[in-house]
């Protein structure tokens, strides 16, 4: 008998009311949920045998088939996810034909130029192997594989193509079977711990995990091998449109300081001296802002505080960050090497607790690497601090009403006091939508049946929702600036606020790379109306040391700069028109997609309102 533990398949249906026909999906919400039973820990049962792991993988793609024929989603994130699922399990019980033919739906629902031309390449090169060759092992498959993976990269243009197959090689170099054991020890495990299963969603991670180990590791080496090629041949830059763009404001400019909230995980301020916001009434909290702990208390300080396990990790993190960005642009450095050799040598015992401490150092880096985005280039910015930890997927505990309802009343605190102070604008480089608030409670929650979890997490998320919506209708004359997401999604159909929220004085950013061209990750959607630079932008991290990072995160506080810089020039301005004549100052895209923020260009418009006057 195995010593992996067989898998109680008890029979995992969709919790959900069927009515006769489809039924309408509106927004991630309305979709079905379903359970899967585990007798093992998701981290172990990666390695089960074929046999088992794909009694699990037959009945979630019977789960995800049920979804795709029995709901009408308009949704083209989402069905690419259920689709790109139905591929990894027809791969995993030897259906490569019905693969490739889903490879083909997912690729005519793509929506980004880049993404059409790059989707599944390496699993589709696995996928048409395995046709020719009848296995996915052997010299035949290898050989198969190299051909079609060469002859699929080759045809590329170079242009569109570029980040992803730089972003693709460095995951390559990256991706181990210690890493895939130790991101399912993290994030999957503790699920499986208190409910005794898996959802849907981590279903679908655990099998995409094993298509990984199965078909993408055991090629990654000839696949690193035609991509450096590749890349070599073609590695020609992308122009950098926004040094051109740029404005910096002068001291001996006519400014009126203006006071710009950075609503995230904290801020160093001592890398700030000259830019700040002094309360001359503090009270018990900083006098540069209100900081709120995971439990919604207030407290006086600027910055997470950090435990002694976090602060010895805390090199070894800004070492790998720079490592992978290294990785990510081919420079072949000693944090290059270091990061190769952290995540691909580190047990998976000792890789899951580093992950979720590399989790929360990430987020603790996250304001203050924002917030010198947002005041570059403007000796009239004061900086205003909120803090609070965003991360609640990560948090050790289960959310209640009384948590959320604490948050919501913090919220309105915030609102009012940045109304009370002036201040004009406000980042938020952050969003929550009811999955996440589910995954929370995946991690934290033993209810085992997965309707009542998400019939909880709704409840959450609308007193959340209330309390972000709450704080912006707080303070009508303060511009409000959000990050779109990184999901590839659009914002509105996921939920996410701040990002989905539709108020006057309110602004959601996509991202764009430095020629100006989308993202791979950024979402979209109808409240996302104005993109910046979202790709390798650099700033400061707590300690002073300055990092590089890519996110609708670094985009939104672009336009928060942008911002900050008309209101520092014209103080009578209103959030609305500083919205418009960003809008007007803007550049759209060829197909109207995009619309590229311009600070040379609006700053120009304010100046001839100006000398009109």
């Amino acid at each position: 008998m195995s010593r992996i533990l067989v898998l109680l398949l008890a029979c995992s249906c969709a919790i959900a009311v069927w009515a006769q026909g489809k039924k309408t999906v509106n927004t991630a919400a309305d979709l079905p949920q379903f359970s899967f039973p585990l007798t093992q820990p998701a981290s172990t049962f990666l390695d089960a045998d074929d046999a088992t792991f794909n009694a699990l993988a037959k009945q979630v793609g019977a789960d995800v088939d049920s979804v795709l024929s029995d709901y009408n989603i308009a949704d083209k994130s989402t069905l690419r996810e259920l689709l790109g699922t139905k591929e990894d399990v027809q791969l995993l019980t030897g259906d490569p034909k019905g693969a490739l033919a889903t490879m083909d739906q997912i690729r005519g629902l793509e929506e980004k130029p880049a993404a059409k031309l790059t989707s599944g390449l390496m699993l589709r090169a696995a996928a048409q192997a395995y046709q020719e060759s009848g296995s996915t092992t052997g010299p035949a498959f290898v050989q198969a594989f190299e051909h079609h993976y060469s002859e699929a990269v080759d045809a590329l243009p170079w242009a569109p193509t570029q980040d992803v197959l730089k972003e693709t090689k460095a995951s390559l170099q990256l991706i181990s079977p210690s890493l895939l054991a130790g991101t399912a020890k993290a994030e999957l495990d503790p699920q499986v711990a208190k409910t005794g299963g898996l959802d849907l969603p981590g279903a679908e991670s655990l099998v995409g995990m094993r298509v990984t180990e199965k078909l993408a590791l055991p090629e990654a080496s000839a696949a690193l091998t035609v991509l450096s090629s590749y890349i070599s041949a073609h590695d020609i830059k992308k122009p950098d449109i926004w040094a051109s763009r740029d404005v910096t404001l002068t001291p001996n400019e006519k400014l009126t300081p203006v006071r710009i909230a950075i609503f995230d995980s904290g801020v160093d301020t001592s890398l700030y001296p000259a830019q700040l916001f002094d309360d001359p009434h503090p009270g018990a909290h900083s006098p540069h802002g209100l900081a709120f702990d995971t439990h919604g208390e207030l407290y006086n300080g600027d910055l997470q505080p950090l435990n002694d396990e976090q602060k010895t990790a805390y090199p070894k993190v800004l070492s790998l960050e720079q490592g992978i960005d290294d990785l990510q642009n081919g420079i072949d450095s000693t944090d290059a090497a270091d990061a190769r050799k952290m995540l691909s040598a580190m047990p998976p015992e000792q890789l899951a607790p580093f992950l979720k401490t590399l989790n929360f150092l990430g987020q603790y880096m996250h304001g203050t690497h924002v917030a010198g985005i947002a005041v570059r280039g403007n000796p009239a910015a004061r900086l205003v601090v909120a803090q609070f930890d965003d991360s609640l997927p990560d948090l050790p505990f289960a959310p209640t009403v009384e948590w959320a309802e604490k948050f919501k009343a913090d919220f309105r605190q915030v609102g009012d006091y940045f109304r009370q102070n002036n201040v004009r604008v406000v980042n938020m480089s952050w969003g929550d939508s009811q999955g996440e608030i589910e995954q929370w409670l995946d991690k934290t929650s033993t209810e085992k049946d997965p309707e009542k979890r998400k019939q909880f997490a709704g409840e959450i998320y609308a007193i959340w929702r209330e309390g972000v919506e709450g704080a912006i209708r707080a303070a009508p004359d303060t511009l409000w600036v959000c990050a779109a997401g990184n999901s590839d999604a659009n914002a509105s159909f996921l939920g996410d606020v701040p990002a989905s929220l539709e108020l006057p004085n309110l602004i959601s950013v996509g991202a764009v790379d430095q020629a100006g061209e989308e993202t791979s990750f950024t979402s979209y959607g109808k409240t996302v109306v104005l993109d910046a630079d979202g790709y390798r932008v650099e700033s400061f991290v707590p300690g002073g040391t300055k990092l590089k990072e890519s996110g609708t995160s670094m985009a939104s506080p672009n336009v928060a700069n942008l911002a900050a810089k008309l209101f520092a020039l014209d103080p009578r301005l209103t959030p609305e028109q500083v919205i418009t004549l960003m809008e007007q100052g803007a550049t759209a895209s060829a197909d109207g997609r995009l619309h590229l923020i311009d600070p040379k260009a609006s700053v120009a418009l304010v100046e001839k309102q100006l000398a009109a006057q």
